[in-house]
């Protein structure tokens, strides 16, 4: 039992990387992780125990995921607004590990989409191993990942070089939010720069319009927290932003870009308005998979 615990330790960290891409979830995640151990300290005479780790683990998520999904329940932690002195370190380190975007896009697939594309384009394992999990051909699971993979790379009808410009003052803007620079928000803001936002994105009494570089720099400096729990992501094809605390979706920035400066963003907020938004990622590259476990 002894050697057994110290293979499944060994696999923790890629089973929790599995599990928290496919539920978008840190606890549950966590929880299905140990299920996962659970199960195989009670199994006997398993030779590949990565593998079948890796296969118990994705019918656990599966199986919850599909339960989420009849319930129609949110399908992360709520989170409260972050306070002003909040420590985003741990979002920083969810960001690099997995992705906001990512959690916000995986989570508009269906059950066995996800399950199939997070185990294939980001853990590479073959279909023919997937296949047992949702119970189909390898042929359907090939075709669930890449019916998957079509709704996570978005495509635009900007020109390559016009998207990445949109990009990098998108990434710019976000990076002066974060450090709060006054004179870099000023620098990526056109001098007229129009923001524009739902209510349900501003304290009470705040102006839905706010025009002029100065005073949507000063805003953005008191309201910069979120722009921790941002990334850039294409919106209805374009290259906006995301806020997603732990990957759930709480706000979306529609931005317009002019030249390298950010000419006015529209917050969305309401929720009917979130939930009518195509988003997917920014990059048409698939994501590098991780290696999967022999076997």
């Amino acid at each position: 039992m002894d050697e057994l615990a110290e293979r499944f330790e060994a696999e923790r960290g890629r089973l929790r990387g599995l599990a928290h891409r496919m539920l978008g979830s840190a606890t549950e995640a966590d929880d299905a992780v140990q299920e996962a151990w659970l199960r195989l300290s009670r199994a006997r005479g398993v030779d590949n125990v990565a593998a079948w780790l890796t296969t118990v683990v994705a019918r656990v998520c599966l199986d919850a995921l599909r339960s989420r999904k009849a319930r129609r329940e949110d399908p992360v932690e709520l989170l409260p607004e972050p306070a002003a002195d909040a420590d985003p370190a741990g979002e920083v380190e969810l960001a690099d590990s997995v992705g906001r975007a990512l959690l916000v896009v995986l989570d508009a697939l269906g059950p066995a989409e996800r399950v199939a594309f997070v185990l294939h384009d980001l853990f590479a394992v073959p279909f023919d191993r997937i296949a047992p999990v949702l119970d189909r051909t390898p042929v359907a699971a090939k075709k669930l990942a890449s019916r998957a993979r079509h709704r996570v790379r978005g495509t635009s009808p900007l020109p390559a070089t016009d998207l990445a410009r949109h990009r990098r003052v998108v990434d710019a803007f976000l990076t002066a939010a974060r450090g709060g620079d006054l004179d870099e928000l000023l620098t990526v803001l056109a001098p007229d720069v129009v923001r524009r936002a739902d209510a349900a994105a501003l304290p009470v009494g705040a102006s839905l319009e706010v025009r002029g570089a100065r005073a949507v720099a000063d805003e953005t400096q008191v309201f910069g927290k979120r722009a921790h729990f941002a990334e850039p992501a294409l919106i209805d094809g374009f290259v906006g932003v995301v806020v997603a605390p732990r990957g759930r979706l709480t706000l979306a920035l529609l931005v317009t870009i002019e030249g390298e400066r950010v000419a006015g963003y529209d917050v969305i907020a309401d929720p009917a308005r979130l939930a009518a938004l195509r988003i997917t990622l920014v990059t048409a590259a698939p994501p590098r998979p991780e290696p999967a476990p022999a076997g």
